[in-house]
């Protein structure tokens, strides 16, 4: 494939189903994770074994996530958080293997978790808050002349939440992934031209050094979407500013 871009195509794997390889990677993320949690709690040792002290990191690692951005009461929504976040770095580590399908590069995938997110904050919000809950948008201590245009900014701001939080995940994977398979290709072209072949350890280093920070990237927009889903829910928990 020397378009880079047709590495992110969708391939029917069942059409009957509307299966493509995208829910099958979905599928598969989610059968790991499933395995993993119950191999390494089916039988928990004091002195805990590799498995083991990775699912126990994670747990602690997001507990602490939770706690420090929404506070004890979030701990309620860890379930939320914890299955989002171990989803989308489970998806990110798996595009980074050579022929493998990146799903959150697709904007539609990223899209929904967003939603996923902004609905419970609102359905809880109004659910634990009532009409208070709309207190989220009108900061205290505004004058009265300049509160309409702080709403509406307000009111603005949270409806583009779902929309920065997709579009920074999929733009950051998509980006790097693109550029991976630029600089693939370069090795393989100038392997072939004979003469310029001596210079292909050039894009060759480049593209480790970019596996290098895909992999950086791909733990890190799993933990800032996290961390954003901690903070959007802590406006649940707390509308006032």
């Amino acid at each position: 494939m020397a378009d880079p871009i047709h590495q992110f195509q969708l391939q029917p794997i069942i059409p009957a189903l509307g299966l493509t390889q995208s829910g099958l990677y979905m599928l598969g993320a989610v059968g790991l994770i499933s395995a993993a949690a119950f191999a390494a709690t089916r039988t928990s040792a004091l002195v805990p074994g590799r498995l083991q002290s990775l699912v126990e990191m994670s747990y602690e690692f997001v507990a602490s996530t939770v706690r420090e951005s929404a506070g004890e009461e979030g701990m309620k929504f860890f379930p939320l958080v914890f299955s989002i976040f171990m989803f989308v770095l489970v998806l990110n580590l798996i595009g980074l293997i050579p022929y493998s399908f990146t799903v959150t590069s697709h904007i539609i995938i990223t899209f929904a978790l967003a939603m996923i997110v902004i609905t419970t904050v609102i359905v809880y919000g109004f659910m634990r808050h009532g009409t208070h809950f709309l207190q989220l948008f009108v900061p205290s201590g505004v004058p009265g002349y300049i509160l309409p245009l702080v709403v509406l900014i307000e009111v603005v701001s949270f409806l583009s939440r779902p929309i920065s939080l997709s579009v920074r995940l999929f733009a950051n994977m998509l980006a790097g992934h693109i550029a991976l398979k630029i600089f693939a290709g370069f090795v393989a072209t100038l392997l072939a031209a004979g003469f310029w072949a001596v210079i292909s350890p050039l894009p060759l280093l480049l593209a480790v050094a970019l596996t290098a920070l895909e992999l950086l990237v791909a733990l890190l927009q799993a933990y800032v979407f996290a961390i954003l889903t901690c903070i959007y829910l802590n406006d649940a928990i707390h509308p006032g500013h």
